[in-house]
């Protein structure tokens, strides 16, 4: 496309304009009126200016067929030499001999577009001869030339740009060649000026050729072309350039790069006609050079108008297609751009007005926006603190202290679940089942929790409750808690207050006091996201007490049922509702709760496990998740449930399973080491060990460590694991010597060579031409010792028969319950030497116990045998075993009585019998508790005749069938009845 220079063009280059036609440039340069104006005050410069050899002139660059700035070839005064030869190259030369005298030409080929009359173009001359004939043509004065149009090859398209390759064939191109590609219409050229093989030429007329004068240069013959005749005052032709020249406003409208263009030739060309406005409109447009050659070639100037009408309609059209690829491109980078201002702009004008607002105004939004959800089911009170909050924080300065509480308190205050609860199962078959899945045996807290979900399906909703699970260490409380709560499809929290002595980690603390916090309640309904979860206080038995309270007292509020309706933290200082949430409280032992804390909660007792539900727990629960712990696939390792059964005895005897899964645990990891070492590994592929010693096909049981020392000699050193020969069915079961125990298995005190016997006791091995294949460990009750050491507990009955003055009674302890004996034996008699001396590590109350027995075994004694003086003239000697072991209660009253009693009359008690009970100076029974524990401790000591106070046989009905199954008791009211059963004949 033709382009016009702009003023900053005209001001670069090295020829200048002359000081007279500057200053018309400038003002036409910044002036910035409508085309039509400009084309209207058109006036004073024509074809006979003395000044026209310094008209500006627009070209088309030749280089690529783009549009280009116009270069203008200007006079310069920077010399007088310079300036003589810039008026002898660049001033049009007079009219005599006049232009139509100029009939042959030299031919000059132009590759991209026409030369109109009224603009000038930049072309390059790669011909050495065309561009010597062209610098003589200057020489004689005579500076013209024909410029014109080369066709495109037959075979191309003339809508595709060509390329550089296609640009050198056309400056190949000679003689009569070059004729054939030249369009027949061109345009007669002055060439204004030549600069290397750059030469500028300027269009004046239309040439048509006729015939080819020379071929090298080329040289050819041209008739003068004239315009059609038309009639300037003709309506369609006025209406025709009215609209060409609308059309050019519109489109100066959208190109700022035109208007320069416009107003810079407007001042330069000559008086205003229609020709030349067609020939203007043709020349800017961005038409192709078939489209701007048949404009040149048109000599009817209705039809020219008309043609340059379409081509600056299409530029119309470009222009508006442009300027929507403009605006979209803007619109879609400058977004973020325009919303990153526009919020610049606003904080700036904020912080004029002093409505400093940056980070609160967010924060003031983000809670409005956490509340917004909630207001309905909020409670008036609280919604009108967090309105009077979220305005005082408004006023604060961002600095102040005041303002980091302020923000904190409405964090914590907009965060809490006010009036969410979540959707409760209260489905009793999917909750038994799934408190079944969790726990085995603990009926009576199923049931409890059963009837829980029971009453709340009745209801259609459900209240909270505060259970207590109290029982020994490791009998399942908090995991207890964790299925209640799965079952009922409740959040779980939990939190521990062992040792707890701050009453603000219940109650929070004030919102003065530096790193304030609300309290554990708060801090859970946060956490869990609703008002109905599941709470577990854990060791609530263990609450302490220190300078800051006493946090047993501080619990009432948060547990009684009439106060949690309106729990008031002392950091919120508003009512909390805790009426819907479940609290369930763990402790070991009752006793220690405070009484008003205990009066609020349903304590359910969780005595432990009896041997049977440990045998249930350890295979089905213990041992399978400690074996996927471990990576062991069950079908390499067998536990035999005399192993089993000999743990439990033997190592674990507490109520509880903790201690029993840490002896799995132990077990496990031995075995894993075990297989490892072996080249066993979860592969399918089971590995195998080759012993070196081929004639050796059997390795014989081995019974002890001395056993394991002696044959240590035929065990190998070195063994070769060979992973190619497979496993068989046919297996015989031995004890191999492999590994050595840990150094953590120090309390046997045998020798080294026991530790030989290791870990790994009985396997499966094929004998196949000297090669053993490990299948499966086998752990049973003569290997258990290999893997978690010699036993801890021994038989707690010491006597088949318990001799004179000896009574088996039983107690309650916190791991449960055990039987113990109580020893009585003869020091001294003499005349009134009554006296009784206690042994055994006895507390206050046993200590009582014990006189009070005395007191009444002399009465029964005397009643009995009236004639036996002996407890009235000995000295005697009360013992309990197990000195170590601290003793305290009242229970052991009766058996200390029938001790005493046995060691008068000379007489043993019956077989197989244990008693307890608490005994007063008259010889009544009180009731005991313990009964479940005590009971267990009698069957684990294979006692057949147990005798209990009246006032419990409603605790032992109680009892599972399991415990209570093949026992012989006795519910007695006075010791009269003991008498009887203890020493009866049969």
């Amino acid at each position: 496309m033709l382009k016009l220079l702009s003023s900053s063009c005209l001001q670069s280059r090295t020829h200048h304009l002359t000081p007279s036609l500057l200053p018309g440039l400038r003002a036409a340069t910044e002036s910035t009126q409508p085309l039509l104006r400009v084309l209207n005050s058109l006036r004073g410069l024509s074809w006979k200016n003395p000044n026209f050899g310094g008209r500006v002139f627009f070209c088309s660059d030749s280089s690529d067929g783009s549009e280009k700035t116009a270069e203008v070839e200007v006079k310069t005064a920077e010399s007088e030499v310079e300036e003589a030869e810039a008026k002898a190259s660049s001033a049009i030369v007079s009219t005599n001999p006049r232009l139509e005298d100029y009939l042959t030409v030299l031919a000059l080929p132009l590759p991209h577009r026409p030369l109109f009359p009224g603009f000038y173009m930049p072309i390059y001359v790669k011909d050495p001869k065309l561009l010597a004939a062209l610098q003589e043509s200057r020489k004689r004065q005579a500076p013209y030339a024909g410029a014109f149009l080369l066709k495109d090859e037959p075979d191309s398209d003339p809508n595709i740009v060509s390329g550089s390759e296609a640009e050198k064939n056309v400056y190949d191109l000679k003689g009569k060649e070059l004729f054939n590609r030249l369009h027949e219409v061109g345009t007669l050229a002055q060439i204004s000026s030549i600069q290397g093989d750059q030469v500028t030429l300027i269009g004046h007329r239309r040439l048509r050729i006729t015939e080819m004068v020379r071929e090298d240069p080329l040289t050819v013959k041209v008739d003068h072309l004239k315009d059609k005749p038309y009639n300037k005052d003709d309506d369609v032709i006025k209406a025709t350039s009215f609209e060409v020249i609308s059309t050019l406003r519109d489109v100066l409208k959208t190109s700022s790069l035109w208007r320069d263009h416009v107003m810079t030739y407007t001042q330069h060309i000559g008086d205003f006609t229609f020709p030349r406005l067609a020939d203007f409109g043709a020349a800017i447009s961005g038409g192709n050079k078939l489209q701007c050659q048949e404009v040149l070639e048109e000599l009817d100037v209705y039809k020219r108008l008309k043609l340059t009408l379409e081509l600056v309609k299409k530029e119309m059209e470009i222009s508006k297609i442009q300027e929507s690829i403009a605006k979209a491109i803007e619109e879609k980078i400058s977004s973020e751009q325009r919303r990153y201002l526009l919020n610049e702009q606003l904080k700036a004008i904020k912080k004029e007005l002093g409505l400093e607002t940056d980070d609160k105004t967010a924060l003031t939004a983000k809670f409005r926006e956490r509340i917004e959800p909630k207001r309905e089911k909020c409670p008036p009170h609280v919604l009108q603190v967090i309105d009077e909050e979220l305005t005082k924080l408004q006023l604060l300065e961002a600095s102040s202290s005041e303002f980091n509480v302020t923000r904190n308190y409405l964090d914590w205050l907009t965060a809490l679940p006010w009036g969410d609860y979540s959707d409760e199962n209260f489905d009793v078959i999917r909750a038994e089942k799934i408190l079944d899945e969790d726990h085995y045996g603990l009926t009576d807290v199923k049931e409890r929790i059963l009837e829980f979900i029971a009453v709340g399906k009745l209801r259609g909703t459900s209240q909270g409750k505060i259970i207590c699970l109290s029982g020994p260490p490791g009998v399942g409380k908090t995991s207890i808690g964790r299925s209640i709560a799965r079952a009922l499809d409740r959040k779980f929290f939990r939190f521990s207050v062992g040792g707890l002595a701050d009453v603000a980690e219940i109650k929070g603390h004030r919102r003065t006091y530096i790193g304030a916090m609300p309290g554990k309640m708060v801090q859970c309904l946060k956490s869990v996201g609703t008002a109905n979860p599941l709470v577990l206080i854990d060791e609530i038995d263990k609450l302490g007490r220190g300078h800051g309270g006493d946090p047993a007292s501080a619990l009432l509020e948060l547990l009684d049922p009439e106060q949690n309706a309106n729990f008031l933290d002392h950091y919120l200082d508003v009512p909390i509702d805790l009426s819907k949430v479940l609290f369930v409280c763990t402790a070991n032992v009752v006793e220690t709760i405070p009484n008003p804390l205990l009066d609020r909660m349903e304590v359910i007792s969780i005595a432990g496990y009896i041997t049977d539900e440990k045998m249930h727990i350890a295979r089905d629960y213990l041992e399978k998740s400690t074996r996927e712990a471990c990576g062991i696939k069950p079908e390499q390792v067998e536990v035999t449930d005399s192993a089993l059964l000999a743990l439990i005895e033997n190592y674990c005897r507490e109520a509880g399973v903790r201690n029993l899964q840490k002896h799995i645990e132990k077990i496990y990891r031995k075995i894993a080491l075990k297989l490892v070492r072996q080249g066993e590994t979860n592969e399918p592929a089971v590995a195998s060990v080759h012993i070196l010693e081929p004639h050796q096909s059997k390795v014989e049981d081995v019974e002890s460590g001395q056993d394991t020392a002696e044959r240590n000699d035929n065990i190998p050193e070195s063994l070769e694991i060979s992973s190619s020969e497979q496993v068989s069915e046919s297996s015989v079961e031995v004890n191999t010597v492999q590994t050595e125990l840990p150094a953590d298995q120090t309390q046997n005190p045998v020798d080294e060579s026991t530790d030989l016997k290791g870990a790994n006791e009985t396997e499966e091995i094929q004998e196949s031409e000297g090669t053993k294949t490990v299948e499966k460990v086998l752990v049973d009750e003569e290997s258990l010792t290999d893997f978690v050491g010699k036993p801890v507990f021994h038989a707690e009955r010491i006597y088949d028969q318990t001799p004179v003055g000896v009574v088996m009674g039983l107690a309650w302890t916190a791991m449960g319950g055990s039987t113990l004996y109580i020893e009585t034996t003869h020091v001294e008699q003499g005349e009134g030497k009554a006296a009784l001396h206690l042994t055994g590590q006895l507390g206050e109350v046993m200590k009582e116990s014990a006189q009070i027995a005395h007191t009444v075994a002399r009465a029964i004694l005397l009643e009995k045998e009236p004639d036996n003086p002996f407890l009235a003239n000995s000295k005697l000697h009360l013992h309990v075993p197990a000195g170590a072991t601290p003793k305290d209660g009242p229970s052991a009253g009766c058996t200390m009585i029938t001790s005493l009693l046995s060691l008068a009359m000379k007489k043993p008690v019956k077989k197989d019998l244990a008693m307890t009970g608490e005994v007063t100076l008259t010889g009544k029974i009180l009731p005991i508790g313990g009964v479940k524990e005590k009971t267990i401790a009698a069957r684990r000591s294979d006692v057949k005749t147990i005798i209990f106070p009246s006032a419990n046989r409603r605790d032992f009905d109680e009892l599972a069938l399991n415990v209570k199954e093949g026992l012989d008791v006795h519910f007695v009211d006075d010791y009269s009845q003991i008498f009887n059963l203890a020493f009866s004949d049969d």
